[in-house]
């Protein structure tokens, strides 16, 4: 976070979950499908608006425990995909920023983002929200130090503890050692770990696609150690830009001295649905898969506005760390075992509804149903009343085979402050027919008790349509106001060519590139890779077929040498990959 947060709960002495359904689901899609709490941050402009930040999830005994910003208590899940919502027993009163926690042996210990003295809170049963006090309080640092958006980190080998922290277009990231025989208060000075260096660092760059002058802001530290390197995670350049992307250093000891990597940022998504996958963690789940999290952007209501997103990581032969945001906003499935390749859990579901015809009961002034296909979170559909009955029907203008469909909701002119309030759930039935005249129910959520902001459902069986239809039933907010609905599928037709031209040159900034295609008949859209090496294109940038056959790409390091190439996509696949272009 770039900001303190002030914001008063209303504390429930007890835990009590809001259950998800029973698990049938294989996939999952982002943002992730959970009861995003309601914020009330801007007190002065009486906004209210359903929100998620700074995410970490923890595995702790084999089950999955995952703490946001300013949410009044945390998530239980045992798939990573039905997440349980549960409000402990001690939580600080201005709610948690950024907050940190870790599980080592049979506890978890959780530290909120602060420039005061405050707590380390422990636990050993997370799941039934009883929490106590491992240490009253933590010494205080200097002024404008912290520790803001902490991270804790334990080495098992070396058997001691650290902290790292930061949040500041000023400050650096921080690191200290802990003194476990002092309930883990800090043991020595605290050292200075990581700047940014936009200057030499493209990606690190504020601003929409790196634009800004404006000085970056370094937070988000996290720690991973894997085979002997220590891999400290940084997010940069703000959270409120489709840039926002997670970096990395790379030391053999826990506080350094730290190298910065080559092939930064490790997770980067500027284009597509969910834009922005900084300022998150990295977890391993019972496979020994890695796993990265973010904070993607949504800023209808306030820049500040956002989603949690995770994506599948890992580290090659080389040990380059990198996260997979390729079709990062597409239905994956969730592991069974340790995988082999990095796109093998895209399901190659297409995204079918990218801007199909759509009718609406109602129309609300201009929040013009077209809207709901444009794969813009920030644009939306506000029916005239929020009552049961609305609907929306999406023309895919061809029979399709449909696997999954996600509604994503708006918080329009919200005036929800009680984020406990048992009425904030979402109702509404999901139909599918072949003609427009004979419907099949496929979801029913009419005996739903639960808020689903981004409510990702997915088919038991897929099913031939060419019509979708939501009809509503219930939502808490005044306005009923859907920024999407995603249809995710098979087409009937051939995978795009892959173009016959395809170019990138660097520019004398060599921190920018500039890449040109052919355009392709028939494509949904194109996704433009790079990376350090033929078999390292790790990153993405995702373009519609609707947008010139150009980017300028504005993410790269200085003195370090690119391979680019792209594929292109449609709704019924992926072509194949162009042959790489060295950018020296």
């Amino acid at each position: 976070m770039m900001m303190k947060y002030s914001f008063m709960l209303v504390m429930v002495a007890c835990a009590y979950g809001i259950k998800a359904q029973p698990a049938t689901q294989k996939t999952y899609c982002n943002p992730m499908d959970i009861n995003y709490r309601y914020n009330y941050e801007q007190l002065n402009d009486s906004i209210s608006y359903r929100s998620g930040a700074d995410p970490v999830i923890v595995n702790h005994k084999g089950e999955y425990y995952l703490f946001v910003t300013i949410s009044g208590g945390y998530w239980h899940s045992k798939d990573l995909v039905n997440w349980n919502y549960i409000v402990p027993d001690k939580w600080p009163m201005e709610d948690m920023c950024a907050p940190a926690a870790i599980s080592v042996r049979d506890t978890l210990y959780l530290f909120q983002s602060t420039f005061e003295q405050r707590p380390i809170l422990f636990t050993t049963t997370p799941e039934n929200g009883k929490l106590y006090f491992y240490n009253r309080w933590l010494p205080r640092l200097p002024k404008d130090v912290g520790p803001w958006d902490p991270a804790l980190f334990y080495d098992e080998e070396l058997d001691k503890w650290y902290m790292y922290w930061g949040s500041s277009n000023v400050n650096p990231i921080y690191g200290s050692e802990l003194d476990k025989n002092l309930r883990l208060k800090y043991k020595g000075d605290y050292k200075e770990l990581i700047y940014l260096h936009p200057e030499e660092h493209g990606w690190e760059r504020f601003g929409r696609d790196h634009r800004s002058t404006i000085t970056p802001f370094t937070e988000g530290a996290w720690m991973t150690k894997h085979n002997g390197k220590y891999y400290l995670q940084y997010g940069a350049p703000g959270t409120e830009y489709n840039v926002y992307a997670n970096g990395t250093y790379i030391a053999d000891h826990p506080l350094g001295p730290f190298t910065y990597a080559p092939y930064n940022p490790i997770s980067y998504k500027p284009g597509g649905f969910v834009t922005g996958a900084g300022h998150g963690n990295t977890f391993q789940d019972n496979y020994g898969n890695f796993w990265n999290t973010g904070t993607p952007w949504i800023a209808v209501n306030w820049n500040f506005e956002r989603r949690i997103a995770m994506f599948p990581t890992g580290f090659d032969k080389d040990g380059q760390m990198f996260a997979n945001t390729r079709f990062g906003d597409l239905p994956h499935y969730l592991p069974t075992k340790k995988w082999q390749s990095k796109d093998e859990l895209f399901t190659g579901w297409m995204l079918l509804s990218y801007k199909k015809p759509a009718t609406a009961s109602s129309v609300l002034d201009t929040f013009k149903v077209a809207n709901i296909t444009d794969e813009n979170p920030r644009t939306f559909w506000v029916a005239k009343q929020n009552k049961e009955g609305e609907s929306v029907t999406i023309d895919l203008q061809h029979v399709q085979t449909i696997h999954a469909v996600q509604v994503n909701f708006t918080d329009y002119k919200s005036n929800i402050y009680d984020g406990f309030d048992p009425k904030i759930y979402t109702q509404f039935r999901i139909y599918t027919s072949t003609d427009g005249k004979q419907w099949k129910k496929e979801f029913d959520l009419s005996n739903e008790k639960r808020d689903r902001p981004n409510a990702y459902l997915e088919l038991s069986q897929p099913v031939k349509a060419r019509y979708i239809k939501y009809e509503h039933i219930y939502v808490a907010a005044p306005n009923l106001a859907i920024s999407d609905i995603r249809v995710f599928g098979k087409g009937n037709g051939k995978a795009p060519k892959t173009p016959a031209k395809f170019s990138a040159v660097r520019d004398t900034d060599p921190r920018n590139a500039f890449v040109k295609w052919q355009k392709v008949p028939g494509a949904t859209g194109y996704n433009i890779l790079w990376g350090i090496a033929k078999d390292k294109l790790y990153q993405t940038y995702q373009v519609f077929a609707d947008q010139p056959e150009s980017l300028e790409v504005r993410a790269l390091t200085k003195g370090v040498s690119y391979y680019f190439a792209i594929e292109v996509f449609n709704e019924n696949g992926v072509s194949s990959v162009s042959e790489a272009v060295l950018v020296k």
